[in-house]
Order: structure tokens, then C-alpha cells, then sequence
């Protein structure tokens, strides 16, 4: 009898903690808690149904380095116009796409991180078709990295079309930081 009762004792204290495991649903008490809620990344990456949303996207871009989101912010007729300082005089610096695509992906890989901050609108307009807008931006751009760049606050005009799909592009993107 006590030899029965001993392998009914290891049974017990063999099986209960598994069985604990089992109920307790092999919960982590040092993981987060997990919740209901749906997560929604469109929090931070928006739809671009709008010319704000396609800077906020900009912004996403910028910050995460993310040359996916970025390349998807540009029409395929894109033009970039900023100044060229390095000529006498002062001449037009201009890019398609490509072009643009090819460096963001390298200012990209230059910088450990790279902020960018949208100021106060200075410049509005949409065209009554709701296909075009012009918008004129205050903006703060800090890059950290191997270099000693000073914060950049500068001026930009974007030109956007509005696709068959209503997904909005920039068209055209004029640097006017100077």
C-alpha cells in the first residue's frame, strides 16, 4: 500500500506542474501584456489621401530610413530644383526620380539618424478639381552622423498630383533652404 501511494505521489507532483503550464496558458511575466485592440500601423504611416499625409510620410521616411516609403512619395515625373552654391553665379541644381531616389538612399545609409520636422504652412492652394496642390513649408532637419552638420532650417515648395486612385505624389519639390 505505501508502495502505491508513493507512485501516486510522484504521479502528482510529475503531472501537476505541467498541468499548471497547461492552464496557465505558458504565460511570460516579463513580456508586455497583450491587448484586444487592433494595432494599427496607419498611425504612423498614412494613406496619402491628403498632401499633409504625404509629408507626414515624408517625415516616417526620413526618420526610419525608409526608402520603400520614401520612393512611393514620388510621382514618375518628379522633379527636385534646389541651388548650387558651388557656381558663380548661383545656377538651378535639378533631378528626376532616379536621381532623387539614388540620393535619400544615400543620405540615408551617410547619417545614423536623420530628423525631420515640419514647421508652419506658409503657402496653400488646391485647384478646384481637387487634383493639384501647392504647398509652401517651414521645415527643421537634423542629421547626426559622422559629419558635424549644423541644424538645417530651411523652405520648401511641393507641387502634388492626386492620382486615378486619389493617392496623392509630389510632383515637383523646390529646396529653398539657403
Amino acid at each position: 500500500m505505501k508502495n502505491l501511494f508513493r507512485i501516486y505521489v510522484k504521479k502528482i507532483l510529475l503531472i501537476y506542474p505541467l498541468y499548471l503550464l497547461i492552464i496557465s496558458g505558458c504565460i511570460n511575466p516579463f513580456a508586455p501584456p497583450l491587448t484586444d485592440k487592433e494595432v494599427n500601423i496607419n498611425l504612423i504611416i498614412t494613406e496619402q489621401k491628403t498632401p499633409d499625409e504625404v509629408l507626414t510620410n515624408f517625415s516616417y521616411a526620413y526618420s526610419f530610413k525608409d526608402s520603400l516609403i520614401y520612393s512611393d512619395l514620388l510621382d514618375s515625373s518628379f522633379l527636385f530644383i534646389s541651388k548650387n552654391y558651388a557656381t558663380n553665379p548661383v545656377t538651378d541644381l535639378t533631378w528626376g526620380r532616379d536621381t532623387d531616389i539614388k540620393t535619400t538612399v544615400g543620405l540615408f545609409r551617410h547619417f545614423q539618424s536623420l530628423n525631420l520636422v515640419w514647421g508652419s504652412t506658409i503657402f496653400e492652394y488646391m485647384d478646384s478639381l481637387k487634383v493639384n496642390a501647392e504647398l509652401k513649408k517651414t521645415f527643421q532637419l537634423t542629421l547626426i552622423g559622422s559629419d558635424n552638420i549644423p541644424t538645417i532650417n530651411g523652405e520648401a515648395y511641393f507641387l502634388f498630383i492626386k492620382n486615378k486612385s486619389g493617392i496623392w505624389k509630389i510632383k515637383l519639390w523646390e529646396d529653398l533652404a539657403i
